[in-house]
Order: structure tokens, then sequence, then C-alpha cells
């Protein structure tokens, strides 16, 4: 949080005897001129002001923020002893994160005050020069010179006079009061935020059906089953003649043999 005081003076005012400089001190010493000053204060009128804004980037003092309206503002140069409020917690420019949250309000103060200063000079007239200067003789022994300001007037003896009725060896009072009219601004700054939002949680696993398409293949018919029997498609016959064929080569054979034998 900080503070920034501005004081603005605007042109002085006399009131009664007062001119706008009742009498300008030439020499050094003032041990003779006596001044008060008093200070009245104003209503005071309050602004706030709220911006807000994302970090977008951070780097050592430098800070980049994406503000609400989408405008892109870079703050160089952040003091390391700017503090920043972010959930509950105070922290510095080096502290923050991309994706923070952050909130900037101002509240400014402005408050008039009028300064009243109110100067005396008393002393004993030594030498006069109407209607610019008059040299006094204080309390103390010594002589000082002052400027006489334009329609300055002077009490003497309970009466009023102006320069060019001044005598020299005259006792002298002379009061000065200026008004100074002033407006104080103050501003207080106040730096808040959140951090961003934790990253999702990964979901828990759930079983995943996988339907995967195989390509068509055409129906296989099942074999017929054998027949226990077989059918009958031949007949005996051929039997019948090979057994005939192998008989009559048996005989022959038999025959050979005996007429070799002979």
């Amino acid at each position: 949080m900080n503070a920034n005081q501005i004081t603005a003076a605007a042109v002085p005012k006399l009131l009664g005897l007062a001119a706008i400089a009742l009498l300008t001190l030439v020499a050094t010493t003032k041990a003779q001129v006596k001044t008060q000053t008093k200070v009245e204060r104003g209503p005071t009128a309050r602004s706030v002001k709220v911006e807000r804004g994302e970090v977008v980037y951070v780097s050592g003092n430098d800070l980049v923020i994406k503000m609400e309206d989408g405008e892109i503002r870079h703050f160089p140069d952040v003091l390391d002893t700017t503090r920043f409020t972010v959930d509950g917690k105070g922290l510095s420019i080096h502290d923050l994160k991309p994706g923070m949250k952050l909130q900037r309000t101002t509240v400014t103060s402005t408050t008039p005050r009028m300064i009243t200063t109110v100067k005396t000079v008393t002393g004993k007239v030594w030498h006069v020069t109407p209607p610019s200067s008059v040299i006094l003789t204080l309390e103390d022994g010594t002589n000082q010179s002052f400027k006489i300001a334009k329609g300055q007037k002077f009490t003497i003896d309970g009466k009023e006079t102006d320069a060019f009725g001044l005598k020299k060896g005259m006792n002298l009072s002379a009061t000065a009061i200026t008004e100074v009219p002033e407006t104080v601004v103050s501003q207080e700054v106040r730096r808040t935020g959140t951090m961003p939002p934790p990253p999702e949680a990964p979901k828990a696993d759930v079983p995943i059906l996988v339907v995967v398409a195989l390509p068509a293949h055409p129906p296989v018919q099942s074999a017929e089953a054998a027949p226990k029997k077989l059918p009958q498609t031949a007949s005996h016959w051929p039997l019948v003649g090979l057994l005939g064929v192998l008989f009559c080569s048996l005989s022959l054979a038999m025959k050979a043999l005996r007429t070799t034998s002979l």
C-alpha cells in the first residue's frame, strides 16, 4: 500500500491590514519578525478506481498484464518493495506467475485547505524612503531594511498610517496576514489477486470397448457324412472271369511241366 501526496498552491490573498507581502526582509536576521501559521481543512472527497487483469508475462521486474478490456499493459521496473496480496499472502513481483488474476484499487482523497500566515514586525523607524522601503531598529539594537508593499498600512500609537506617515523615531508595528489555498491529494493503492485455478485432475480409467470389423468370409459348408454302407455298383462276374483265367494259366503251366519231365 503506497501513499503519494501532491500539494497545489494558489495565489495568496490579503485580509484586513495585510498586503501581498507586508515587508520583505532584506537583512538575514529575523529576530523581531514573528510568524504564526494556521491550517484549516475542508471536507475530503474520495474517488475509487478499480483495474483488473491477468498476468501473461513476468520476468525479473518486468510485468505484462492483459486488462479486462483486452488491452495489454507493460509495467517495467516494478519495485521489489511493491506488495501483492494474493489469496491472503503477501507476494513480490518475483512471486507472480502467469495466469494470476490481479486487481489494483486506487483510492484518491482530495482535501482543500487554507493556510493562514500572520507575520508581525515591531521596531523603531530609523530611516524611511516612502513608499518603497523602511529601516527599523529592532529590539536587539540591530537595523534591518524592509521593502514596503503597495498599499501597506502601519499601526503607530494605535493609529493607522501609510509609508508617507512614517517618521524617524516612531515605534512601528506592522502585521501581514496572507492566505494560501491549497489542495492536498493523497492516493492509496491496494494490490490484490487470486491464484490461477489448479489443473483438472485426470479422469479415472474407463474400460474402452474396441469394435474391430473383420472381413466377411463365405460360410463353410460342412462335409456330408459318409454313408454307413456303400451302394453296390458292380457284379461278381469280373471276379469269376479272373479266377477262370487264373485256372487256365495254372493248367497250361502244369502241362508244360509234365512234358519237360518225359
